[in-house]
């Protein structure tokens, strides 16, 4: 028997490239996910003079990184719920004016210690979006439709860090490092504007009417699900990985190989080529192969690539070259990950969409809180901390795939 609502049902039927709404509701909505990665790769290549500015060593700096991800992830916990509860518009807005003004705390802070502060409320904002967003496409879609939308809204939300570390050093290059973060304050004002352009995509009817608490609470119920414990653990292992990789890579490629800051947006964007590609791919392909068989494809080749990164950064073999080539190769299994993993979880409670959405992008950015923080306390001037990193990543992911139960490989299929 079929757990989708009607509404579900229904619209995962409508082409979606033959609606104009539904194309700007694409755009609005990538633009909204894209908050949450612009706010660090924009500014990943002001690392080293940020840290001379406010007195403070690499690895504060990457604290600043680790302090967005556990804003972001206390941030969705508590959004999903409430976006269950009240719907859907409401959280997007408060959320988009909390990221303008902890964007704008920024570029004001005057030590570590205030930018790790605001930091923390700029992830609280973009966790908004982040988690109702990806709510919003499951009450208009599911099954493979949800995965293969999940995908392009992925792929079109990754031009944001394909360009913001070029434009992030440029920033640097023509004005100060405080510009960058009033860049992102304009970058927050646009996301608002967008929120009151966009349709409130969960009917009264369909909302949870639980108190806050007792849905807070439903999360114990949802950490038990094996089919969610899979999905999110082979997109938590992967991404731990991939924030890994965003905390480590500015000292592995300036500090350690010495690529001016201006050319450390190219192999950023380099390696975010492979995420875009990956993911349209995913989208034209996931009806026809199923997404737990292509979550299990990622995965698998994410414990390749990170092993190779690891055997690189840690011997030198290949230099530069030997480590962006396996790096784009890890990235690129964003594609195969990410949009099957969180529908794959989310599609048998519609009901749910929200806290399941918060449940699984917490362990996402849980496991990136934890990553961080290891290269940043294991970090010895070499790349090699963050290249083990990201193997153990790499092989949890594999793991957990593995793992999914059998009826979860029927998820992906077409809907009827």
């Amino acid at each position: 028997m079929s757990t989708e609502t009607p509404v579900a049902h229904s619209e995962a039927r409508v082409p979606f490239e033959a609606d104009k709404g539904r194309l700007w509701l694409l755009v609005c909505l990538s633009t909204l996910m894209g908050l949450a990665s612009i706010a660090t790769d924009l500014y990943l290549p002001a690392f080293p003079v940020i840290a001379h500015a406010l007195r403070a060593d690499a690895g504060a700096m990457e604290w600043t990184v680790s302090a967005y991800l556990i804003g972001f992830c206390a941030g969705q916990l508590l959004w999903g719920p409430i976006s269950d509860r009240i719907g859907r518009r409401a959280p997007l807005t408060v959320g988009a004016a909390l990221f303008v003004l902890g964007s704008a705390g920024c570029a004001l802070s005057e030590s570590a210690a205030q930018m790790i502060a605001w930091r923390v409320v700029q992830a609280a904002g973009a966790s908004a979006a982040f988690v109702v967003a990806r709510a919003m496409v499951r009450d208009l879609y599911a099954g493979a439709r949800a995965a293969q939308m999940l995908s392009t809204l992925i792929a079109v939300m990754a031009i944001g860090p394909l360009i913001g570390p070029t434009a992030g050093g440029q920033i640097l290059a023509l004005s100060s490092w405080r510009t960058i973060f009033w860049t992102l304050v304009g970058f927050g004002a646009l996301a608002l504007a967008a929120v009151k352009s966009l349709p409130e995509t969960l009917a009264p009817a369909a909302r949870n009417r639980e108190g806050l608490h007792r849905a807070l609470s439903g999360y114990a119920y949802l950490m038990r699900q094996r089919r969610i414990l899979s999905h999110a653990g082979a997109l938590a292992f992967f991404h731990s990985g991939m924030f890994a990789y965003i905390a480590g890579s500015p000292d592995a490629y300036i500090g350690y190989y010495h690529v001016p800051p201006q050319l450390y947006g190219l192999l950023f964007g380099l390696v975010v080529l492979g995420l875009m590609a990956a993911n349209l791919l995913n989208a034209r392909i996931v009806v026809r192969f199923g997404g737990a068989r292509l979550l299990r494809l990622g995965a698998i080749g994410a414990a390749i690539a990170g092993f190779i990164v690891a055997v690189s950064a840690s011997t030198g073999w290949g230099g530069l070259f030997g480590l962006v080539v396996p790096l784009f190769c890890y990235a690129a299994m964003t594609g195969f990950i990410n949009a099957n993993s969180m529908a794959g979880a989310m599609e048998h409670f519609p009901e749910r969409a929200g806290a399941v959405s918060a449940l699984v992008g917490a362990m996402q950015f849980g496991a990136g809180v934890i990553s961080s923080g290891l290269v940043g306390a294991l970090a010895d001037g070499t790349p090699a901390p963050m290249g083990w990193v990201i193997a153990a990543a790499g092989l949890g992911a594999a793991l957990c795939a593995l793992a999914l139960p059998r009826h979860a490989q029927r998820t992906g299929a077409p809907t009827s």
